[in-house]
């Protein structure tokens, strides 16, 4: 008898194969059959209808110091993930002096929009090194595996103390040669891979650009040789490469992305998405690593599945008003008494007055009045909004002042209402681009964050997106065939870093399974709730339309909702 049969399920079985109909059979952790009549079982689950696919395998996430504290990693658990990665861009919390971790507190909070107040209260410290910091990890359990990186700027900090967070002090030959034993030493004990960060979006809670950021070829090469040596491991980064207009910095940082792909003999990933200012700078990178690969390297363009996004209102991160004297002194009252107020026609217009004649430089423009970019949260979030939805256009329909519909969105639903901003991948207002980077042969998807952008970016709910829109939902343009998709959330992205064992249904695969209502998939509106440590908020989506997920062969999600189950554990590269 077996443990779990999935009965009668559409097999998409992550390889891109087509789909086809079978029932799924388990033992202990392991899938042990796929076929049709396989017997009695202890638990069976009817997917009549449901498609059945691998869990989804998310290797971007800054689940670093959550990880630590919450046992049920959401929303990556509710969202169909079974395996993720931490570690990114560079940034994490090993190793860490024990008398000198508050600068990487502040770097969480400023790269990652992590709340300090959180890290502080829910970091438990029990490591300094790499490795004791698998071993703390090794002690506790999720629904999903883990795995991690060794983050640069950590690494840096740690070797050179707070010249390491100076971006103009260079490391020098020994610094190096320290920070490659310590990567070695950590890809040992069982580090996924090595990660770091080359762009100016990147900065401390106080302001202090990351030190990473202009860190020598010398330095970047030479503690990533530490994988060539062992031949083991991952390199992952951000450079400003895809975003940066100038072509100068552009072809600097492709080269050392070259050097990167092709002298360390290691797979490497990196962040490309697009923006407003260089709309085709992505198919350059493309282009450019589709010579390397050409030439023998293993390198992958780490791409999104929707704009990414930035929610403003009145209590997140991003609020329009904060331009207004007037409201930002109403900031300390209750917010129901604030509300109140605002709803005041004399405090409606002081405000508007006040906020119509601020003229806010750089990104805080964007904020202020990007008004086409600007578009209504609904209950199901629609990710490629058209223009007259935008409050611009909403504006112009109904002959008022974009400002007027702004302000009198932000105080719908008590004043929880939610706008939506696609910055990245949104350059021509639809995502026909996208779709160019998401189907690259050397592309890879990512980006989600989860665990990240606490306030301002909801983005962990990427791989249930990633089915809905692009297999089922898109109107204003081509579809992506669902086996397709699928293939590059679990098999794809599990390759690359290094699982072999997972990402597909076959026997003697493990048991890591999604059994899904296609037709009833959504991912809802994003809403704050306070639930970090030191009563920090945070943004979350519920989502509906998954049956079950299955980690290990055992159910961690029912019918959208968490069991409790947590047989998720540190995996060791």
């Amino acid at each position: 008898m077996h443990d779990l049969v999935i009965a009668n399920g559409t097999v998409v079985d992550g390889t891109g194969a087509s789909r086809f109909v079978a029932d799924v059979a388990v033992d202990g952790d392991t899938i042990v059959a796929i076929g049709s009549n396989l017997g009695p079982a202890h638990r069976t689950i009817d997917a009549t209808g449901h498609l059945v696919t691998p869990g989804w395998v998310d290797i971007h996430t800054h689940y670093d110091g959550q990880l630590t504290w919450d046992p049920d990693l959401s929303p990556s658990s509710i969202n169909g993930v079974t395996s993720l990665v931490v570690g990114n861009c560079g940034v994490g919390f090993a190793p860490a002096h024990p008398d000198n971790r508050q600068y990487l507190i502040e770097l969480l909070e400023g790269v990652e929009d992590i709340p300090g107040a959180a890290l502080a209260e829910g970091l438990q410290w029990e490591w300094e090194s790499f490795p004791e910091f698998l071993d703390a990890l090794e002690r506790r359990e999720w629904p999903i595996d883990i795995g991690t990186q060794v983050p640069h700027a950590a690494l840096r900090y740690y070797v050179m103390g707070d010249d390491g967070a100076d971006l103009d002090i260079p490391a020098d030959a020994d610094q190096i040669a320290t920070m490659a034993l310590l990567c070695e030493e950590a890809i040992e004990a069982g580090a996924l891979g090595f990660t770091t960060s080359r762009t100016i979006a990147h900065r401390t809670s106080t302001g202090r650009k990351i030190g990473t950021l202009k860190a020598s070829t010398d330095e970047v090469l030479g503690v990533a040789a530490a994988l060539g040596k062992l031949d083991r491991g991952v390199i992952q980064l951000i450079s400003d490469a895809y975003q940066s207009d100038d072509d100068e910095l552009v072809e600097n940082e492709i080269e050392l992305l070259r050097r990167l792909a092709t002298e360390t003999g290691r797979p490497i990933s990196f962040t490309v998405q697009q923006n407003d200012d260089t709309p085709n700078r992505f198919r350059q990178l493309l282009s450019a690593i589709d010579e390397w690969n050409s030439n023998g390297a293993e390198a992958k363009a780490q791409v999104a599945v929707r704009p990414i996004g930035l929610l403003i209102g009145l209590n997140a991160s991003a609020n329009p008003l904060n331009f207004s004297a007037t409201y930002v002194a109403m900031d300390g009252l209750d917010p129901a008494e604030r509300l109140t107020q605002m709803q005041s026609p004399e405090v409606r217009s002081k405000i508007l007055a006040e906020h119509g004649q601020a003229t806010p430089r750089s990104f805080a423009k964007v904020i202020h009045s990007a008004y086409d970019r600007m578009y209504p949260v609904a209950d199901v979030p629609d990710y490629e909004p058209t223009p007259e939805r935008s409050v611009a256009g909403l504006a112009e329909a109904e002959g008022r002042e974009p400002n007027e519909v702004m302000y009198d969105m932000l105080l719908d639903n008590d004043g929880e209402r939610l706008l939506y901003m696609p910055l990245m991948n949104y350059a021509n207002g639809d995502l026909d681009d996208l779709r160019e980077m998401m189907t690259s042969p050397n592309s890879i998807l990512g980006l989600s964050d989860a665990g990240a952008h606490c306030n301002a970016i909801s983005d962990g709910s990427f791989p249930t997106t990633a089915i809905t829109h692009w297999t089922r939902d898109r109107s204003r343009g081509e579809l992506i065939p669902i086996e397709d998709v699928v293939h590059r959330q679990t098999q794809a992205t599990a390759a690359h870093v290094g699982w072999t064992d997972r990402g597909q249904i076959a026997v003697g695969k493990l048991a890591d399974l999604n059994v899904i209502d296609h037709e009833r998939l959504n991912v809802m509106a994003p809403h704050l709730v306070a639930d970090l440590p030191a009563g920090g908020t945070r943004l979350l989506q519920k989502v509906e339309g998954y049956r079950a997920t299955i980690k290990r062969g055992v159910v961690t999600v029912l019918d959208d909702e968490l069991t409790g189950e947590r047989p998720g554990r540190l995996q060791r590269g």
